[in-house]
């Protein structure tokens, strides 16, 4: 993976992945897997304008947030391929789980108060300790616990919910998972094959594209059973006939 080359920003100290370095600028290391954090950013900020004006509880707002806060900090990572700029990659994903888990298993936590808190000086605190000692594997266990944590309330979401559309977004969301998850694979373990072809396909930039969708529909979904939950007469429409959000009516008295 290591081209021998320092540009701008010097020899490479994080994880280096199949992409060559410094092809197309001296100031960007990985050109593809900079670049395709854009969508996700224009997803999240898309999600975001939805959640303000139509007046969504703050929590998808910062939902949205973090989404684009990671995908900057992905960007920051691919182009520097510095090991400071990977933890300002890394600590977003775990913040963003948090947030994960927040909205996933609040509505029922009898003592709300004490959930924030909580999850909020675990990520403060999880953000020093890995900035001290560096996790490596112990980042990857982490990050793929706190996913599986999330999925029995996920899913109780998705049998409860009747509405044809909003299952549809659930479905899109494993469905992209599962291709993202082909896509970095391939990139990591077929590296070294990959490398000898005449053309990349970039597995990695196509993970954050598909991640980027990835995230908008689990976010949207969740915004839907939410607005259930409200009793808000929550509805999935599209854009143009494609693109889905959310629509909600909520009573006169909220």
């Amino acid at each position: 993976m290591e081209d021998g080359l320092s540009s701008f920003w010097g020899p490479v100290t994080s994880t280096d992945w199949c992409e060559k370095n410094y092809v197309y600028s001296s100031y960007i290391a990985e050109f593809f897997n900079t670049i395709s954090n854009v969508p996700g950013i224009l997803l999240a900020l898309i999600g975001l304008v939805n959640a303000l004006r139509q007046r969504f509880e703050k929590r998808f707002s910062v939902l949205h947030i973090s989404n684009m806060i990671l995908a900057i900090g992905s960007m920051m990572y691919h182009a520097t391929l510095q090991h400071m700029q990977q933890q300002g990659d890394e600590t977003p994903m775990v913040w963003e789980m948090l947030l994960y888990f927040y909205i996933l298993y609040s509505p029922d936590w009898h003592y709300r108060s004490t959930m924030p808190t909580f999850l909020f000086f675990y990520g403060a605190l999880y953000a020093v300790v890995h900035a001290v000692f560096r996790f490596g594997f112990g980042f990857k266990v982490h990050y793929v616990v706190l996913c599986l944590i999330c999925i029995p309330r996920a899913y109780k979401y998705y049998i409860y919910t009747k509405d044809v559309s909003a299952k549809r977004l659930a479905k899109l969301y494993v469905a992209t998972l599962f291709l993202a998850s082909v896509c970095w694979l391939s990139d990591r373990v077929f590296c070294k094959e990959i490398s000898h072809w005449y053309l990349n396909p970039q597995g990695h930039a196509l993970w954050h594209i598909l991640m980027g969708f990835n995230s908008y529909f689990a976010n949207t979904f969740l915004m839907f059973c939410r607005a259930q939950q409200r009793e808000w007469d929550p509805k999935v429409v599209h854009f143009l006939g494609v693109f889905p959000y959310v629509k909600i009516q909520k009573p006169k008295s909220q």
